[in-house]
């Protein structure tokens, strides 16, 4: 096959036990070799994290927009629309080349978090706003890390290069609103509810359901990574090889 994808029939499916936790019993299996290192169940629940968090995380940032009643509220805004686009720019391509099927809407928790900003209005909207995701993206940030320390793929390192600017930029600009309560969002942060799989994981997109994309902002200042310059264009299948399937 030369330097193609030799892909196992798991990474050819859904994930269908993926969300904010690691629920794989072996995260560390690698379900394919790549041409860009060794795929494992992490690394696949990690590109599928990237892109669910960007899914709830892009809509509250314009919630933010016409909501927020403070100055870092609505800088905090910005930052979450800006960065998230820029990180799923990254995440939709090189899931087809990995193989990675990503969902188009978020968890049924992370739908919960915007259902309840929606319903906020005035100092609660901002103080939840901030608490609620100063906490997502302290968590994260440690599978961040994670993920950065282990991972032998360079695609998904490269992803988690971007992420970690991104999140600790997000937790940032949260910190600066003046409004998280730490003893509070740390103890959600490091307690998390027990809930039930279906609740963490996003749902799998419907056959033929186009590719929801996360627009860049005309201000954008983040940039998505350069992953022709990383793969080397090596993304094309070598002859016989069938192309990574993804939903257009």
């Amino acid at each position: 096959m030369g330097g193609a994808m030799a892909l196992t029939l798991a990474a050819l499916a859904y994930p269908g036990m993926l969300g904010l936790s690691t629920v794989s019993s072996s995260p560390t299996r690698v379900i394919a070799n790549t041409q860009w290192g060794p795929l494992t169940e992490s690394d696949r629940d990690f590109v599928v994290k990237v892109r669910a968090a960007g899914l709830w995380e892009y809509p509250v940032g314009q919630i933010g927009l016409q909501k927020g009643s403070s100055k870092g509220v609505l800088t905090a805004s910005r930052h979450l629309i800006d960065g998230h686009a820029a990180l799923d720019t990254t995440c939709r391509k090189i899931a087809p080349m990995l193989n990675i099927t990503l969902p188009n809407i978020a968890s049924p928790q992370q739908e919960g978090f915007v259902n309840t900003l929606k319903s906020d209005s005035g100092k609660q909207f901002d103080t939840d706003f901030a608490n609620i995701l100063r906490m997502t993206h302290g968590a994260i940030f440690n599978t961040i890390a994670k993920i950065r320390s282990t991972t032998k793929n360079s695609l998904v390192r490269a992803l988690a290069d971007q992420a970690n600017d991104t999140v600790l930029d997000h937790m940032t600009v949260m910190e600066k609103t003046g409004l998280v309560d730490f003893d509070q969002t740390l103890f959600q942060q490091t307690t998390p509810p027990k809930l039930p799989d279906t609740d963490l994981t996003p749902p799998p997109p419907a056959a033929g359901q186009p590719e929801v994309v996360l627009t860049p902002p005309p201000t954008a200042t983040s940039t998505p990574v350069d992953i022709d310059a990383i793969a080397g264009g090596g993304n094309a299948p070598a002859p016989g090889v069938s192309p990574a399937p993804t939903v257009r």
